[in-house]
């Protein structure tokens, strides 16, 4: 549903990882438990080593134009958070994530299809597989992750990686979450679209402030400043995947609606004549200070009205992101929207109370069986 958390630099950090720790504190508890502490310590593990091996380029900063970033950092980030949770030794760790280098990546030309949630699951199983076979004796090359003269190691994912020396995690380590809170969207389409439907209902809302009511027929040209970025770049698209993945549609089911959520991406909206009317309004600008960067782009939306009038509305930052993050009141409504499609009540109470106290749980392997 793209409805996952997202970060800077640009990818799905939790997906690739939670479900492979989830599953090893099964798998483990026939020999040992688990304790929360530890999945935690795992989970921050594998979000670590998808950022620090993100930061090694500026190509991975920005929104992707060849490799889904999930289906890369993610495999290896649930390589090293497996490793983790199973206790291997330095050896073993360095040939997990060699491992998992040989079963990543996917290109974003599956974006806007049924195959772009497939990278994110690949990414964590996969990842998961390495470790086991690591620790099983598996070896591959323990310098995949460098700068290999002659020979592309992770380079082969990103043409400018640069990696460096890290220090060792201790007192003067810290770790990426300290510095950087995580975004979590408030309905499911590709991050992009968020900044782009905030500005449109903000613009709705002058429009609504200054004539009563919103009329789309008094709407002459609707123009769009965003940032160049091909895949999400949809002026009509024909399925609710290519819609969660259209700035057009997102400004315009905002402008229509004066929100985007759940129900937007149903055939029933999607298709909607007044929508198509609207899109056939759109014109895209992409001013050179508006980046691909999660960190730094913005939306514009600009109503240009038959009488003349014109109005403008930006989003640079939106309910949801790092610097505007939900609140916690937000985060619960958005859980027991989605678990009550798939939970009875008694075990979303388990599990909303189970993850507030995590780190005093003494048997992880709990979480995942209130979720069966």
């Amino acid at each position: 549903m793209d409805f996952d958390d997202t970060w800077h630099p640009a990818t799905h950090p939790s997906g690739a990882v939670l479900p492979a720790i989830l599953a090893l504190s099964q798998m483990l508890s026939h020999a040992r438990r688990v304790s929360g502490e530890e999945l935690l310590t795992a989970f921050n593990v594998g979000i670590e080593i998808q950022g620090r091996l993100m930061s090694f380029s500026s190509e991975a900063k920005n929104i992707p134009k060849k490799f889904h970033p999930p289906s890369v950092v993610g495999t290896m980030g649930s390589a090293a958070a497996s490793a983790k949770l199973l206790s291997l030794n330095k050896n073993q760790c360095t040939h997990a994530l060699a491992i998992a280098a040989s079963l990543a990546g996917a290109p974003m030309a599956n974006a806007a299809t049924l195959a772009k949630p497939l990278h994110i699951g690949n990414a964590t199983r996969l990842g998961l597989e390495a470790a086991i076979l690591a620790a099983n004796g598996m070896e591959a090359n323990s310098l995949i992750l460098d700068e290999v003269p002659g020979c592309s190691g992770f380079s082969a994912f990103y043409s400018d990686y640069q990696p460096k020396a890290l220090i060792s995690p201790g007192k003067q380590y810290e770790f990426l979450l300290e510095k950087q809170d995580i975004a979590f969207k408030s309905f499911p389409a590709h991050l992009g679209m968020h900044w782009i439907a905030d500005a449109a209902v903000s613009v709705r809302s002058r429009f609504e402030e200054q004539y009563g009511s919103f009329d789309p027929s008094t709407i002459q040209t609707i123009v769009l400043r965003i940032p160049v970025s091909k895949y999400i770049n949809r002026p009509y698209p024909d399925s609710e995947h290519q819609a969660r993945h259209s700035f057009q549609f997102n400004a315009c089911t905002a402008l229509l609606d004066g929100e985007v959520n759940i129900r937007s991406f149903h055939e029933d909206k999607i298709f909607r004549k007044e929508i198509h009317n609207l899109l056939s309004k759109v014109v895209v600008e992409h001013p050179q200070d508006n980046e691909a960067n999660f960190d730094k782009m913005y939306g514009e939306v600009v109503l240009l009205l038959k009488n003349g009038d014109v109005m403008i509305e930006k989003c640079d930052t939106f309910y949801g992101h790092w610097r505007k993050p939900l609140s916690r009141e937000s985060l619960l409504k958005k859980f027991l929207s989605n678990a009550r499609h798939v939970l009875q009540e008694d075990q979303i109470e388990g599990v909303i109370q189970m993850v507030e106290n995590l780190e005093s749980v003494t048997d992880s392997s709990q979480l995942p069986n209130l979720l069966q």
